[in-house]
């Protein structure tokens, strides 16, 4: 670290106390000529803004004179020189305060304005007072650039009687207290205080809407969270009453809490996170990841509620835990943090720093749940309203409800209260306007994560039927496909409804088609609702027939769920279907070389099945494949738990089939020709 007297020494710093007079002026003169042109930050803070200002044009003006009068080698009397050093500082500190006022949300510096305000104030009296101590008379300054400063300092000891924005705060502050008592906010008085703080069009309200959210990750302001929390909601209603006229942004990306295709025009939105960063259960962002015994990885809440209900199996794999521990995963969580940090995207839980301190809950704030309670009822009276009036109307409603739907579990079970899945069904069967049709079925997505509202969309009249319309219309984007095939796994989530879409044969062949034919994502989504209707014995006929195991057997290698498919369909019958394609007992031994350790653990499983069930006609396919003996060997290495004990059980069919060959080998050789000794079959040294 360097010495004290070294930074004193740095040539290029305006604060070294060594620094030469004349650097210092001009710095003075920018900082001052800076804060001059400085705007406000939000209306309600001109008049604390334009003091600041008014202030440095004064200043700009004294050492415009003072740099124009000195020589090239100013050097200013000692007590002068100490002194303009420390209003340096001031204006520093001035506009670093601008600064940070700048990249507030606005209604949060609205709910801070007091603090500003005193902060604003404090740092004009330091200023005034330094003007005093100036000595005026060694500067040399003519009379009426002295008059400048005197003014200057006079006006700094005024700014101490600045009104602050007292009355709009508290009109804020009594319409998030309506709302708590359930009270509707009138649209004038809605409209005038946006007006007032600054947001008066759709695109300004959805970025306040962000930074606030944002700030709330970031715990930036403790005392005022539940405040933020409730404008957050406040202005999703107000974004909805007062601008539903402007034209939706369609998102970039795909997240399962879903995304839309890109749109000409579209404004970007946070990239879709990574698969690996998405919990199974859930399909959104992990914000705590913990992982479960049977090694896969879930969000804490998810997999908590999966254990709540009265489960004790794997979500993804099928495989009974015995116990149900849960380990952070916390290399994960930093992995997923960065990553939001880097796309911009707000992070719901703390910081991954170790903490294990839990985010603002905005389910513990009574107006923000009824503002979105509010903003459900308006967008689906609206919706329902629409449907007599203009296609670009109600794709403007949908894409609100489908925005409300992804952003948290309280506002889709206020959505689905209000009816919005009987409404949004009819709209999938919107052949001459495929935005819409993309809009709504990625809103029924969204809708579905929430287990009340698979109810609803299971019994919604025609929900399945317009699901596979849209699964097999020649005229639907592929993401509308693929967002129809996620909400197929969704809903298939729920046991009872697994058995019932296996029942319908447009569902099996629309998914299994999407997974023969679709492009990598699609096809990633139709292979995930694959395995979770193949979790249905009875299910599993209608899928072979269909084409389930040829279609799973081609993506091995491709998807990571294609060798669970496979596995699932061995368990519950489709063994013999399985064994009868070629090259897909090849497919999963090579598979259990290169795959992540998911497909591999699922390929050893799926190959074990096969043995168990198919018996020699399976061992014998695998001990056909060249290298299955290093595959085994590898696995048991450096597996999984579960790939391992796979790999051995595995290891242990392949040598009974091996000891069999052998001994019906020598048996017909002794009968064929007793004096012969008999070739044994290839011995496998895979596992002990």
């Amino acid at each position: 670290m360097a010495s004290s007297a070294t930074i004193d020494a740095w040539p290029s710093s305006p604060y070294s106390s060594s620094a030469p007079d004349g650097e210092v002026l001009r710095s003075l003169h920018r900082l001052a000529r800076d804060l001059s042109a400085a705007e406000a930050p939000a209306p309600f803070l001109r008049a604390v803004f334009a003091s600041v200002s008014r202030r440095a044009r004064l200043l700009a003006a004294v050492f415009d004179d003072l740099l124009l009068s000195s020589g090239p080698q100013l050097l200013l009397p000692r007590s002068a020189s100490l002194c303009l050093r420390e209003v340096l500082l001031v204006l520093q500190r001035f506009k670093a305060l601008v600064a940070d006022c700048a990249a507030r949300s606005r209604t949060r510096l609205l709910l801070q304005s007091d603090e500003v305000a005193a902060r604003a104030r404090e740092l004009q009296h330091d200023l005034a007072t330094l003007l005093d101590l100036l000595p005026v008379a060694d500067l040399g300054l003519a009379d009426d650039v002295a008059d400048l400063l005197a003014l200057a300092s006079r006006q700094c000891r005024r700014a101490a009687g600045a009104a602050e924005p007292a009355e709009l705060k508290a009109g804020v502050l009594a319409l998030i207290n309506e709302v708590e008592r359930e009270i509707v906010p009138e649209r004038e008085t809605l409209e005038g205080i946006l007006e007032e703080v600054g947001i008066n069009d759709p695109a300004s309200c959805s970025d306040e809407i962000e930074t606030l959210e944002r700030e709330i990750g970031d715990r930036v302001a403790e005392r005022w969270t539940p405040a933020m929390i409730a404008l957050v909601g406040l202005l999703r209603y107000a974004k909805c009453v007062l601008f539903s006229a402007a034209t939706p942004r369609h998102a970039v990306g795909s997240s399962k809490v879903a995304d839309l295709d890109d749109g000409e025009g579209a404004e970007e939105e946070p990239p879709s996170p990574p698969l690996d960063f998405r919990c199974p259960v859930s399909l959104e962002l992990m914000s705590d990841p913990v992982v479960a015994s049977s090694g896969q990885t879930y969000d804490r809440d998810s997999i908590t509620r999966w254990f709540g209900s009265g489960k004790s199996t794997c979500p993804k794999t099928g495989q009974v835990l015995t116990n149900l521990e849960l380990v952070p995963n916390k290399a994960l969580k930093n992995l997923i943090a960065r990553w939001c940090r880097e796309n911009g995207v707000a992070v719901e839980a703390a910081e991954a720093s170790g903490k294990a301190e839990p985010a603002p809950v905005v389910a513990a704030n009574k107006a923000a749940l009824e503002a979105a309670r509010m903003t459900a009822s308006f967008l689906v009276k609206k919706l329902s309203a629409s449907s007599f009036s203009s296609s670009e109307s109600t794709r403007r409603v949908v894409h609100e409800i489908r925005l409300l739907a992804k952003s948290g579990s309280d506002n889709r079970a206020f959505i689905g209260e209000a009816g919005a899945a009987g409404l949004l069904v009819p709209l999938l069967r919107s052949e001459e306007d495929a935005a819409l049709q993309l809009e709504a079925v990625t809103a029924l997505l969204n809708l579905s994560i929430l287990d009340a509202n698979k109810k609803r969309i299971m019994h919604a009249e025609g929900a399945v039927d317009a699901l596979c319309d849209v699964m097999t219309r020649s005229g639907a984007s592929w993401r509308a496909k693929e967002n129809s095939a996620a909400t197929v796994l969704s809903l298939a989530a729920v046991h009872a409804y697994r058995r019932r879409l296996g029942r319908n044969a447009r569902v099996v062949e629309s998914v299994v088609e999407l997974a023969r034919a679709g492009p990598p994502s699609t096809k990633k989504d139709a292979l995930a609702a694959l395995l979770s209707l193949s979790g249905e014995r009875e299910n599993v006929g209608r899928l072979v027939d269909a084409g389930a195991a040829e279609v799973a057997a081609s993506a091995v290698g491709e998807s990571e769920a294609a060798a669970a498919v496979l596995a699932s369909l061995a368990k519950r019958g489709g063994a013999e279907a399985i064994v009868a394609l070629d090259g897909a007992v090849a497919r999963l031994v090579a598979e259990m070389r290169r795959g992540t350790e998911w497909s591999r653990e699922c390929a050893a499983a799926a190959l074990v099945l096969l043995c168990r069930r198919q018996g020699a006609k399976a061992a014998a396919q695998v001990m056909a494949v060249p290298g299955v003996e290093w595959a085994i060997w590898e696995l048991l290495g450096n597996g999984t738990e579960r790939g391992r004990r796979k790999a051995a059980s595995l290891g242990r069919a392949c040598r009974r089939w091996a000891a069999a060959a052998n001994a019906a080998n020598a048996e017909q050789s002794t009968t064929e020709c007793p004096t012969t000794t008999s070739g044994a079959a290839p011995a496998l040294t895979t596992a002990s």
